[in-house]
């Protein structure tokens, strides 16, 4: 029973570590930590949300975007498009309202500023991620990676080991009966 817990618990982080670091990388995602109960109950802080860069003319009423809240600065805030119209360039504005917030944030985003759109998200993960640095997180994964292949390639040594002491091991003698 303990070593299909513990395979269950290393499959269980294997899959978080997946979805929270492997699949964002390989796809072109980027990870964001929600920080303020604006989305909530969706997504209320500590999520990690992942987004994918998404053409702006294929973003849609209803979608969840991350946007940068300045051109040229870091900070971003995650909120879903209420309205969307042709800015002055052709190119599309958003209007933007947390879920929790009773208005629209104030002004129209351009498209320049939208970095994704919503792709899924992972309740409480986000505490981890703001916790470690980019270098400190593939440096976690890695160290939690190769943690994992090692126990895993111990319990296979041990149960290998097993098999064939039990192979090995004489059958006790048949007694004759009369």
């Amino acid at each position: 029973m303990a070593q299909v817990l513990t395979w269950v618990l290393i499959l269980a982080l294997l899959g978080v570590l997946t979805a929270a670091v492997l699949v964002p990388r390989i796809a072109g995602g980027t990870p964001f930590t929600v920080l303020t109960g604006s989305m909530a109950p969706g997504l209320p802080p500590g999520t990690l949300i992942v987004t994918r860069p998404t053409p702006a003319e294929d973003i849609r009423i209803g979608e969840v975007v991350t946007f940068q809240i300045e051109s040229g600065k870091p900070q971003v805030v995650t909120h879903r498009v209420i309205a969307v119209r042709p800015g002055p360039e052709g190119r599309p504005e958003f209007l933007t309202q947390g879920d929790a917030n009773e208005t629209p944030d104030e002004g129209w985003r351009p498209a320049e500023s939208v970095r994704g759109v919503l792709w899924y998200s992972l309740p409480k993960l986000g505490y981890a991620n703001n916790v470690l640095t980019g270098d400190q997180r593939q440096l976690a994964v890695h160290g939690v990676a190769t943690a994992l292949i090692l126990y895993a390639l111990g319990l296979f040594t041990g149960e290998a080991r097993d098999r064939r002491r039990t192979r090995r091991e004489p059958r006790p003698a048949r007694r004759a009966t009369h």
